[in-house]
Formats: C-alpha cells, structure tokens, sequence
C-alpha cells in the first residue's frame, strides 16, 4: 500500500472496531428526534460521530466506547443549514465575522460569491483571493466559492479557478454573455475542464429564447435569479436547479415566489434556498436559513420540505450529497438541534461533530488576520463642483412649469421599479423635488476616477427621506462610483468628498461637518471589523440620519445604499 491507501486502511479498519466495540469514537448523541431527510419523516434515535463524519445511526450503546455523550433531551437533529448561494462581500463582514453572524442561526455550509471584492481589488485579484480565503478550513462553517464569471479579468479568474475552495465559477455578465463575449467564452471553457459548476444569473423571462436555451447547453449548473412565477416555471422547465433568494428581494417578491411554488404544486425538489445579499443586522435579528425556513413554512410549504430546500437539495445540486445535506452514516456531522421544524431554533450547531454554537452565540472560531487587505483611500474627486450635482432635468414641458427627471427607488421590490421617469415642478430655473405631493430627496451617481468628463447622474431618491444633511458612501464594482443623497449640492459634494479619503465608506454629514462614519478599508467593500464593531458603526449611520429626519425600515441604511450599485450597474447608470 501507498501512504494514502494506508491511510484510509486505518480509517475504515478503525470504524469497524468502534462498531464493534474495540475502538473509542468521538461523540455521541442521545435522545435525539433526527429528521429523515430521504423518506421526510422523523424518528427516535442517536447519532455516533467520529473522525468529523456521522458513522452510525442509533448504534448499540451497551457495547461503544465513546469519549463524549451528549444529551439530546428530545431535540430534532437536522442537517447543517446550507445557503446555496451568498456573495461574501454584501454582508460588509469578512469571513470570521460572518461566522459570528452566520454560524448561531444554524448555518454550517455555505457557496459564496467573491466577484466585488476581486473586482475592486483590480489587478491585485489574485492576491485579494488567497487573503481571502486563507485558512478558511479553520473556519467554523464550510465554504465552498465561485471564481468571478464577471467584473473581473480572464487571467484572474482563470487563476482563482485553481485554489481550494473554489469549484466553480460565478455569476456570468448578462451583458457580454448574451452577444457573445470572447473572455465569457474562455471562462466557460477553463470550469468545463475542470468539471466545476456555473451559477446562473439572470431572470429567465428577461432572457432571448436562444439565450436561455445557451445557459444550460453549455452547462450552467442552476439559477438564483428569478422575480415572478413564469421565471420559476421557464427556470424548472429548462432543467435548472433553482433558488429562491431572500436577501435582496422584497417582502412581496418573497411571497409571490413562494406562493406560486404552492399554487402550481412544484415538487419542491426543484428549489434551493439562498440569500443572496444579507446584512449582517438581518442575520442577527431575523437569522439566516433559519428564519428562511420559517418564512417558507408560513406560506404553507411543509416544514421537512423547507428544510431539504435548506440542506439535501443544495447538497445534491452541487453533487455533494455524499458529505453534507441528510444525517446518514459517512456524512459530515453537521448538526442542529431544534425544538421546531416550522421554527427552527439552533440551540446547538455542531460542524464535523465539534459543538461551535449555543443558544445562538458562537462558541467557536478562527482567527484569521485580514489587515493586509486594508487599503489606503486613492482619492478622485478633488474636481467635483457642487454644481455637477443639481438635477437637469430630462426634458421641460412646453408650458415650462414641469421638468422630466429620474426617480429611483431603493433596490429590493424588484429591478422593474428601481427607476422611472416622472414629471415634478419645475419654477424659476429649478426643480422642486416633489411628486404627487410627496417631498423626496435627491440622489446623485458620481464616477470617482473620470478619464475625461466625470458621469453624473442625478434624480430622486425614495428610500432614504432627509430633512436636512447628506449621506455618501462609495462601491468599487465594477466601476469606482459613489452615490450620495442629501438636498442641497454643496452639503451633498462636501459629504462625497469625505468618503473620497477612504478606500471605501458610508459617511454622514450635516452643516459640512462629519456626524458619522463606517469604513470600509479591505479593498473598499469590507470592514475589518468584529460583528459587535461593525452593527455599531451601521447603527452610528442610522442614528445620525434618523437625527437628520430619515424615516428608515428594515435594512441599515448603508446595506441599502450599496445594494443600489447592483441595479445601477445592470441598468447602465455606471459608464
């Protein structure tokens, strides 16, 4: 035998005799309701873990050797949650404070997403790669990512396909790989070769038929953007494992999604569940699949269904079905322990049988060090004039008492209503920032590095409404812009040149004075922060602008002002 084949002699030499009773196993759990994620029903029994894997389903206690029990009291053991798909840099956290967010709700695996970051770290791509995920074995969650299908350049991506743990590649651009991009057609061609995966990306309604036939000839593995029932049926129609996205969509996107799964009777097996974009407050308020899985519920999908939308069914779209997704002997002992299946309540997650949460606080982590990914702000707006942020508008009626101007909503009741074109008054030279009786401030998209003329773009903004002051912050990708809202272009030019200092920021001001701040140092998209530090500095950011008169629901408003760049991005707001 060679090393290895002796290696695995020892292993499943050792297994017999821990079955046997000749050997010590690591743990075992008693007392359990473990759920049957294959005949979806539930059972009374005990789980035996050893060497991080699940090696016996209610084993006979009367002859093991075990060095750990653990007492159940009753819970239902369920899998290890799983997020198929999440994009690291959204959240703001990097990959060990997400685990202090993540790991509690219940979340043990997740397929992330890294194109941002690459992307704004530029020709530094490869390097921002291997910081990124350096010792991300040590982590208390298990993240397998995708090498960027966009944003990027071929050679990095070529590049990055080639480290652990990436076993795929990421989000193509709709852009390039709908007419036909050289560089879309070599990254495709590097992850066929190696036998990765290829996300989807795109609603599949808003797609040419050739092109939604293209997807999955060439093999894209599954799609994690649909918006309205005929995406999920065209999605599921054309073979597509599909996902549900909670992070990014609306309340009401969510709930037609869902709805129309239950109304057409879609076997369940088709969908996934992902985030997507998530803030960190959301996972420490709501949770993660957790609370995802009880939305599902309360829109009347069984429970055990919602839960293999959660494990077993991203474990079998990604092939991976043989590690994690079910609790059957040779899986990893991914494990959470609940008091509910409609509600899941993690009062213990354990990953590779090793207890690394409690009652919803982590127990466990790595410690990884990302302050050489910090990065020294490169400012570009030293010629910005308050006067390049004054709306102009669109078009003036011909009585001139009306102006045609952009209005844009806050990105998350679908991108058919991130803009319109309104008509608001228009007196003395000025537009007055009014619709339909309703005072809204104003928004200004601004290039930070301009080649020539700087592109700005300016409008109405709803979604963050203040009486006075500004609010800025900046995002590199795929292009270096900043947005600000405010009402008045000096306030709102001051405010975007205090984020100029930064790498990356969300700055408030007020009277040109600086009332808030939260950087975002590792390449302009992430904080190098605790969680504690991090939903401290965005409540700072509220706070300030609740003091300004911002009348704000749901998301921290620096979680809403950046998932913008996502729609001005795709509707060609960034030159």
């Amino acid at each position: 035998m060679n090393a290895l084949e002796a290696t695995h002699y020892d292993k499943v030499r050792n297994i017999f005799d821990i079955l046997h009773g000749k050997a010590e196993a690591d743990l075992l759990l008693k007392n359990l309701n473990i759920l049957d994620v294959h005949g979806e029903t539930v059972y009374q029994g005990s789980i035996l873990v050893h060497d991080k894997r699940i090696i016996a389903l209610s084993p006979d206690e009367s002859i093991l050797k075990v060095r750990e029990v653990f007492d159940g009291k009753g819970l239902y053991a369920i899998p290890g949650l799983i997020d198929a798909h999440i994009h690291f840099e959204s959240q703001l956290a990097h990959p060990t404070a997400l685990a202090e967010a993540m790991v509690p709700c219940g979340t043990t695996t997740i397929y992330a997403e890294c194109l941002d970051l690459l992307s704004a770290a530029g020709e530094e791509g490869v390097e921002a790669a291997t910081a990124l995920f350096k010792d991300y074995d040590k982590l208390p969650y298990r993240l397998f990512a995708f090498a960027p299908g966009k944003k990027t350049a071929a050679h990095v991506t070529q590049a990055v396909l080639q480290m652990e743990p990436v076993i795929g590649l990421g989000e193509f651009e709709h852009f390039t790989y709908s007419s036909g991009n050289d560089d879309d057609f070599r990254k495709a061609a590097w992850v066929r070769a190696k036998g990765g995966f290829m996300n989807g990306h795109w609603g599949v309604t808003a797609l040419s038929e050739m092109v939604l036939n293209y997807l999955p000839a060439i093999g894209v593995s599954n799609n994690h953007d649909v918006w309205n029932e005929d995406d999920i049926e065209k999605s599921i129609r054309y073979g597509f494992p599909t996902h549900i996205k909670f992070g990014v969509g609306s309340a009401e996107v969510i709930k037609v999604l869902l709805r129309a799964i239950v109304d057409r009777k879609w076997p369940t097996d088709n969908f996934m569940l992902c985030t997507d974009n998530i803030s960190v407050e959301r996972l420490l308020k709501s949770g993660h699949m957790d609370w995802i899985i009880g939305v599902c519920a309360d829109m009347g999908i069984n429970p055990i269904h919602a839960i293999k939308m959660a494990t077993y069914n991203t474990a079998r779209s990604f092939h991976m079905e043989d590690q994690i997704g079910s609790l059957t002997p040779g899986k990893f002992a991914d494990i959470v322990l609940t008091d509910s299946l409609s509600r899941i309540n993690p009062l213990y997650v354990f990953k590779d049988g090793e207890l690394v949460a409690k009652d919803r606080k982590l127990l466990k982590n790595a410690e990884i060090d990302y302050s050489g990914m910090c990065k020294d702000g490169v400012p570009g707006l030293a010629s910005l004039e308050a006067s390049q942020l004054d709306i102009v508008p669109l078009e003036i009626s011909a009585d001139g008492t009306q102006a045609k101007v952009y209005l844009f909503d806050v990105y998350g009741r679908g991108h058919a209503k991130f803009y319109q074109e309104v008509w608001v008054p228009y007196r003395d030279g000025k537009v007055v920032p009014e619709l339909d009786g309703v005072r809204y401030s104003r928004i200004s998209v601004v290039q930070r590095y301009p080649k020539a003329d700087r592109h700005v773009v300016n409008g109405l903004f709803k979604g963050v409404s203040i009486d006075s002051g500004a609010v800025a912050t900046f995002w590199p990708a795929p292009k270096p812009y900043f947005v600000a809202i405010g009402n008045d272009s000096a306030e709102m030019c001051h405010c975007l040149k205090q984020v100029d200092g930064y790498s990356g920021a969300c700055v408030v001001t007020e009277n040109l004075q600086q009332k808030a701040v939260m950087p975002l140092e590792i390449y302009g998209v992430m904080a190098n922060m605790t969680v504690a530090e991090l939903t401290a500095a965005a409540s700072s950011i509220d706070a300030a602008l609740e003091a300004l008169g911002n009348r704000n629901e749901g998301e921290p408003v620096v979680n809403k002002l950046l998932s913008l760049f996502i729609s001005l991005h795709r509707f060609r707001f960034m030159v």
